[in-house]
């Protein structure tokens, strides 16, 4: 060994920012191995390097006791204060044992041990860089797909897209740019694993904080996402600030800010919808476009369960192309959603409820003996 494998683990703690000291025990741990599988050797081994010539030194270590059982591990008090009298019961000596060829066993070791923590310290780096962007927006360029994923590259890692996190009819091509959302990072024996995907409702979101600046400084806050992608989305907004409209901001002068989200999405269908603390007027707006003529609640079965009144003319539309429209509603109020068409409920006119009220008032009047209206009033 020799001064150079100093300067090398000199300059790895600057560029790679691996601690020299953490490689130095690593390369140790390691020699202490090769040492007694290339020599043969099954004595307690220790293994020191040199930091100023570069080199490094085998010890084998004895502990003084009163009586030797077994020479390979111990040395008898008289002997050790032969070597030193200040030597007692329990200390333990070391006795350099280093092979004449240990340098060429050392190196390569060394080599071995340094590219293996200088691997590690990059995936670690690679994680550490990678995790910040969990849940966030991030560009990169195709690479190539197989039956299970599209491999996108970030430039110091590639990350993976599986199938349910492609969108239905895009066609990922090598060379294009694609922004997708992060879903997760995952810090394997393999080395960092990033999972990105275009289906996720994180993009929408992310996709809007950019083009609206309203929502990205939080003057208009996204409650929930409802997203079939590739086909259609819901979003519910809603204002912090009672001079700033939530739904006209979003969708910006003559919609450009969502448009600007439906090309990025490749004509995905976006309805944005303004958020209701009343959750029959959440509901109502969360079936935009049909009109709602009202909602009802059953707070005793079940308190997340609803009836939903349209026009007759209208059912289809709240129900949306094989109920599309209904079931982005539910998800994104949280309600179960039950749609019925005027024609089916049976409404009660207050006028004539009154007076049929009544007249079963006066029936029971006249039943009744004890009830009865004094003659010049019943008259």
């Amino acid at each position: 060994m020799s001064k150079e494998l100093v300067d090398a683990l000199s300059a790895l703690e600057k560029e790679k920012g691996i601690d020299k000291n953490v490689i130095i025990e690593a390369m140790e741990a390691a020699l202490v191995s090769a040492y007694k599988r290339n020599f043969g050797q099954a004595q307690n081994v220790d293994v020191s390097f040199n930091e100023h010539t570069g080199d490094f030194h085998v010890y084998t270590v004895k502990e003084v006791v009163p009586e030797v059982a077994d020479e390979r591990l111990e040395i008898s008090l008289e002997d050790a204060e032969h070597i030193n009298k200040g030597y007692e019961l329990g200390d333990h000596i070391n006795f350099e044992v280093t092979p004449s060829n240990f340098g060429r066993i050392a190196a390569q070791t060394a080599k071995q041990v340094v590219m293996q923590r200088v691997r590690e310290a990059e995936r670690n780096n690679i994680y550490d860089e990678y995790s910040q962007y969990q849940d966030e927006i991030i560009q990169g360029v195709v690479q190539r797909s197989d039956n299970r994923f599209v491999y996108i590259n970030f430039g110091r890692v590639e990350a993976v897209m599986g199938r349910a996190d492609q969108m239905p009819g895009e066609v990922y091509r090598p060379q294009d740019r694609l922004k997708v959302y992060v879903s997760k990072v995952e810090n394997t024996t393999k080395g960092p694993q990033i999972f990105v995907s275009r289906t996720n409702a994180g993009l929408v979101k992310r996709l809007f904080e950019q083009e609206v600046p309203e929502i990205y400084d939080g003057t208009v806050e996204i409650v929930s996402i409802a997203r079939e992608a590739g086909d259609r989305t819901k979003i519910a907004v809603k204002s912090v600030n009672p001079d700033v409209d939530p739904v006209g901001t979003t969708v910006g002068p003559r919609g450009q800010r969502v448009q600007a989200v439906v090309d990025e999405l490749h004509g995905e269908n976006i309805d944005v919808v303004k958020y209701e603390e009343d959750p029959s007027d959440f509901i109502a707006n969360a079936l935009n476009p049909a009109e709602v003529i009202a909602v009802q609640f059953d707070d005793e079965t079940n308190p997340k369960s609803c009836i939903v009144i349209v026009p007759d003319y209208h059912l289809s539309l709240a129900i949306g192309k094989k109920g599309q429209n209904a079931r982005l509603a539910a998800k994104l109020t949280g309600f179960r959603i039950d749609i019925k068409p005027e024609s089916d409920v049976e409404f009660v006119d207050d006028d004539n409820a009154t007076a049929a009220d009544d007249s079963d008032n006066d029936a029971e009047l006249n039943q009744d003996p004890d009830l009865q209206l004094p003659d010049d009033e019943q008259e």
